[in-house]
């Protein structure tokens, strides 16, 4: 019997993949030393479905198709968009990644399949095994609402879930691969390999969320005026050397910094030594301080840490409160952790048990306003600074006022994140409609220099709008000059506080509807971007209205144009 070669050590696959194939040689070789005539076990399907608003989700669902493909897998990733609950009936195995956003809402891409689904009259789902992933944030009321749905939806449907739903609070990098170790161990033969050890081939190299870049900040300008009630910076910060590339539609990760005197606030009332030890997230050990300020999330006052004061109090008040759910989510509601140690006079034993419970401090994603072709080596964004009165405390966006107040000459550390799902069209003839509102200009900016550094002879139009013409028209004076070289074909402007009635976006649409009709019967995409709470649902609506009066629709033949729009991916939003 000749013994089968071995895939060696240096060979570049992972130890999942070189195990399957040396399994695989081992049969071809097996018995009287020619190759096997019995063949390898089947490839087990598997569809991966992703709900993307950022795309975070189609990223992972493309990681996992990876995974899977070194695990005897046949793994098809598909947008939610192309599904439909009918089709679930041809699919044996099916793994889905969603987000959630708004109000407890389904991504854009997965609307239509979430909708569907729902519905009294949703087809009979039994042979069909699935399992979720839930990507979210625990300090929104409605975390993983969508993926939460869709689980008990399918198996009210009949399917069976084949592993639990696991709901990732934030950073995804530690249980997906848990998530997608259980969805093949429960979905694969028995002869597939695990895909534990899997994930360094995964690893991206360079500057990651994992491993930012320490970049230079060039300049932070309020670009509002003199009267405003607002403050818009935009800010310009260095990749020269980075090897960092981005695409106009992108989205820069900013890991942001506690204000100093608010950490220091926290210190002096908790009676905690600033250079006392505290462990961080990787394990490691640094002073409380530094702690407060680049590693815990001191702005939002999670319930956990209010339970903690609990312990340490003997306030009978602070009691009545922990005494329902609804007093504690009223009490956190817009306050930190300073507010409770200050109203209940609470004090920590040591650095470790006040950190214990406080959740890390998350990057911050903020859409880029420019082009790497106009600004070779830079990247900018338009960030408005966040200040608001709460429970008679001035509050402060972290990030945001990190941007707006940071000495150029620290390091602001950064990484590039991904968008495929608000990209220009490929055809640069194309006609574009661009509806940005506020800080939703910036992408619109990118867009702009993009377009005019392509040399591309597709209109361009954008609406614009904020409080006042004189003090928060932002970018007006490269607006005008775009207006004036023929490169913006059409601006439409609202500002609501200029006149008695406030006008909106949305009104400057349904004014315009003649116009915006024709464009979209030319060929034109729409794109979005800003508050999705309010305005992109208004303005969803004034483009509905927009059909059925320009284009003599009904509203039921308005909902199938637009949805036409967004599977033809003509209807881009990117939302917040």
């Amino acid at each position: 019997m000749i013994s089968s070669p071995q895939i060696p050590e240096s060979a570049p696959f992972s130890s999942a993949q070189r195990s399957w194939l040396n399994g695989f040689l081992a049969g071809m070789y097996s018995g009287d030393g020619s190759t096997s005539s019995e063949p390898a076990a089947p490839a087990v399907p598997v569809t991966i479905a992703f709900g993307s608003q950022t795309g975070t989700a189609e990223s992972l669902s493309k990681k996992a198709a990876k995974l899977l493909g070194g695990a005897n897998f046949d793994a098809k990733v598909l947008d939610m968009s192309e599904l439909s609950p009918a089709d679930l009936g041809e699919i044996e195995n099916l793994l889905i990644i969603t987000s959630t956003y708004g109000e407890g809402e389904p991504p854009d891409n997965a609307a239509e399949f979430h909708a569907a689904l729902m519905a009294e009259d949703a087809p009979n789902c039994e042979g069909l095994n699935f399992s979720v992933l839930g990507l979210g944030d625990s300090s929104y009321p409605d975390f993983c609402q969508c993926s939460k749905e869709i689980d008990a939806r399918l198996e009210a449907l009949g399917a069976s879930r084949v592993s639990d739903m696991v709901e990732v609070d934030g950073d995804p990098d530690d249980l997906f691969p848990t998530w997608v170790e259980a969805a093949q161990a429960a979905l694969g033969s028995a002869d597939a390999a695990p895909v534990a050890l899997d994930l360094e081939v995964e690893e991206e190299s360079g500057f990651t969320k994992k491993n930012p870049y320490p970049a230079g900040l060039l300049k932070t300008v309020n670009l509002n005026g003199a009267g405003s009630v607002k403050a818009t910076h935009h800010v310009e910060i260095s990749l020269d050397g980075s090897g960092i590339d981005y695409e106009v539609g992108d989205a820069l990760g900013v890991f942001p910094e506690n204000p100093a005197v608010l950490v220091d606030e926290i210190l002096e009332a908790t009676l905690i030594a600033a250079d006392e030890p505290a462990t961080v997230e990787d394990g490691s050990t640094v002073t409380v301080r530094e702690a407060l300020l680049y590693h815990y999330d001191v702005s939002i006052l999670q319930e956990a840490f209010l339970v903690a004061c609990g312990r340490l109090s003997k306030s009978e008040e602070l009691k009545e409160l922990l005494s329902s759910s609804e007093t504690i989510k009223e009490y956190c509601s817009g306050r930190t952790i300073v507010d409770p140690i200050l109203d209940f006079g609470i004090t920590f034993p040591t650095a470790e048990f006040l950190v214990s419970t406080l959740k890390p401090l998350k990057p911050r994603l903020y859409s880029i306003s420019s082009s790497p072709k106009a600004h070779p080596g830079e990247v900018h964004l338009t960030v408005g600074k966040v200040e608001w009165e709460s429970h008679g405390r001035k509050r402060l966006g972290v990030c945001s006022s990190y941007l707006a107040e940071h000495e150029l000459e620290r390091p602001v550390k950064v990484y590039m994140h991904s968008n495929s799902a608000f990209r220009l069209p490929e055809n640069d003839a194309a006609p574009v409609i661009m509806i940005g509102p506020g800080t939703g200009i910036a992408p619109f900016r990118a867009y702009l220099e993009e377009r005019e550094a392509r040399g591309a002879s597709g209109k361009n139009w954008l609406f614009f709008g904020d409080q006042h013409e004189a003090c928060d028209f932002l970018y007006r004076e490269q607006l005008d000059a775009w207006q004036e070289s023929g490169l913006l074909t059409k601006l439409d402007t609202a500002f609501s506080r200029d006149q008695e009635e406030k006008i909106y976006v949305q009104n400057r649409i349904i004014q315009n509807a003649a116009d915006f009709f024709q464009w979209l019967e030319e060929g034109a995409s729409i794109y979005i971007c800003g508050d999705a709470s309010r305005m992109a649902k208004d303005v969803d609506s004034a483009i509905h209205k927009v059909i059925e009066l320009a284009g003599g629709k009904s509203e039921d033949e308005a909902i199938a144009y637009v949805s036409e729009l967004k599977k033809a991916k003509r209807y881009l939003r990117d939302v917040y």
